[in-house]
């Protein structure tokens, strides 16, 4: 017999058999003989009451031999097979890409970025000179934004596909299994290139192509339908069909495709500033202690407030994380946050953003909430003064008004610089986060302080702009053939997402052919 239960352990009792063993004897009510074997299926901590605990959902064998779950899928060879192009290399292109081989089709994506070894040069040079490489940065490259944003797997996609197999395609090629168990999977910006690395060649030696360093400058469209790509080399490259998975920073695209009279829409993001804690005061908040216990990970938190008609929200917060920075383009500033594997640095960081409205940014352009984005992130730039310097501010200095005489210490590597953070954000947004910041602190405690840096400006929580696409085909209502995908979209908001709806827009490219 088989059984699902949920069972309660301490936290210095996960991960021991005999603690288990001895749980779901007594959950079960039944002899510990009687357990052949058991699979974890779900893990979360619960820290509701001052005794924090994990509760883990299990499924027992019971006078029954134990039979593990096995996922490995096999890739057949489509060298010679029919093509698809796809642009880009992040999780939605790499996860269409290998889509695209099990239906029998061959991928080849171009990436506009370097592979993941000599992007890291590009890294460094961000972050120690402020030097940015507009074609090879945190966002543009092997495995898009997401191969340097921490690898959070947590979403709430249930309903647009198969998660379970996008997280086992990730452990097949080299995540480890905790991430098909935990509430909130997390792989770690420090192991992540190498996963990434691993499905790009799974893609290559199916007979899939990725070329890097080649950037789409036209896209061809003849009577309605899709004929090719035209890149920055110059090269005419045929294609029936094209999946598009730029990314949400890629604004050279939007731009191509309104110049060319393809649809596109302006579409509302947020707008906000990246905050950092020292990881202690999160975890006593979180923990009800006043250290946290070795046996318990850094503490997460996920806060929201509505300040008049506007919500306020934390997004992407990482434990023990980097605040790091993510422009795109010389003269901007833009941040945003990861953890390493381990979640081992002394502070925790997290994406606080105030929710812009069409109505906010008047006018017809489409492309008027990323002309809007863009010119937030020149004006943190010039308040920070340059090589990539960004404006920050204590969060009771931010609240009450006044610049901070000296900063905290913090991880983001250029540095940082004292100003009026207001003087960087529009008023509407200034004053949401200063009426909402008090409000967190009443919800958890420690959180509204001076040791708190907001640091300017986290402008690319999502896309400005929508590609439309038809609900049932996902390809555009105008250009058949096209298959806008992902972020950069305007369908999906994170890792998991976006693969997600890579794998959907290559089956809709195997129902089109």
């Amino acid at each position: 017999m088989q059984k699902d239960i949920e069972i309660t352990l301490a936290p210095e009792e996960l991960g021991q058999d005999d603690a288990i063993r001895k749980a779901l004897s007594i959950a079960l009510k039944t002899d510990q003989s009687a357990i052949n074997g058991y699979q974890v299926l779900k893990r979360s901590i619960d820290a509701r009451s001052r005794k924090v605990i994990y509760r883990l959902q299990v499924k027992v064998f019971i006078n029954e031999a134990f039979m593990a779950e096995h996922f490995r899928v096999s890739y057949q060879n489509v060298s010679n097979a029919k093509h698809v192009l796809i642009i880009g290399a992040g999780p939605a292109g790499l996860f269409a890409a290998l889509q695209c081989i099990e239906n029998g089709l061959k991928p080849i994506v171009l990436e506009r970025g370097k592979d993941v070894k000599q992007r890291r040069r590009d890294l460094a040079a961000i972050n120690k000179e402020g030097i940015v490489n507009t074609e090879s940065n945190y966002c543009y490259g092997e495995g898009g934004a997401g191969t340097y944003s921490d690898g959070k797997l947590y979403t709430r996609s249930n309903k647009r596909g198969d998660i379970n197999k996008v997280l086992q395609t990730f452990v097949q090629h080299g995540a480890t299994e905790d991430i098909l168990i935990d509430a909130r999977p997390h792989i770690g910006t420090n192991k992540l290139p190498h996963i990434i690395t691993a499905i790009r060649e799974t893609i290559e030696n199916a007979g899939g192509e990725v070329h890097f360093g080649r950037k789409v400058t036209d896209i061809l469209v003849e009577f309605g339908k899709i004929k090719g790509v035209i890149t920055d080399h110059q090269e005419k490259l045929p294609a029936e069909a094209i999946i598009l998975a730029t990314g949400h920073s890629a604004r050279d695209i939007y731009e191509l495709l309104h110049r060319k009279n393809i649809l596109v829409e302006a579409k509302p993001f947020a707008l906000g500033v990246r905050i950092e804690h020292p990881q202690a005061i999160i975890d006593a908040a979180q923990y009800h202690c006043d250290t946290r216990s070795e046996f318990l990970p850094p503490a997460y938190y996920s806060l929201v407030e509505q300040v008049g008609s506007r919500g306020v929200f934390s997004f992407c917060m990482c434990p023990g994380g980097i605040i790091a920075p993510c422009a795109t383009h010389e003269h901007e500033i833009v941040v945003n946050g990861w953890s390493p594997s381990k979640r081992n640095n002394p502070y925790a960081n997290s994406g606080t953003v105030v929710q812009i409205t069409l109505d906010d940014v008047k006018g017809d352009d489409p492309l008027r909430m990323m002309h809007f984005q863009a010119e937030i992130e020149r004006t943190a730039f010039k308040l920070g003064g340059g090589d990539l310097v960004a404006p920050a501010q204590r969060m009771v200095d931010f609240v009450e008004g006044r610049v901070s005489p000296d900063l905290p210490k913090n991880s983001y590597l250029p540095g940082t610089r004292s100003v009026m953070l207001k003087d960087t954000l529009p008023d509407f947004v200034a004053s949401s986060l200063k009426n909402a910041l008090p409000l967190f602190g009443k919800k958890m405690k420690g959180y509204f302080t001076n040791e708190a840096i907001l640091v300017g400006v986290e402008s690319r929580s999502s896309s400005p702009v929508r590609i439309p696409r038809d609900r049932e085909t996902l390809q555009h209502p105008q250009v058949a053939g096209l298959f806008p995908c992902a972020e950069g979209a305007g369908y999906a908001g994170g890792i998991v997402s976006a693969a997600i709806d890579g794998v959907n827009c290559a089956n809709a490219v195997m129902k089109y052919y």
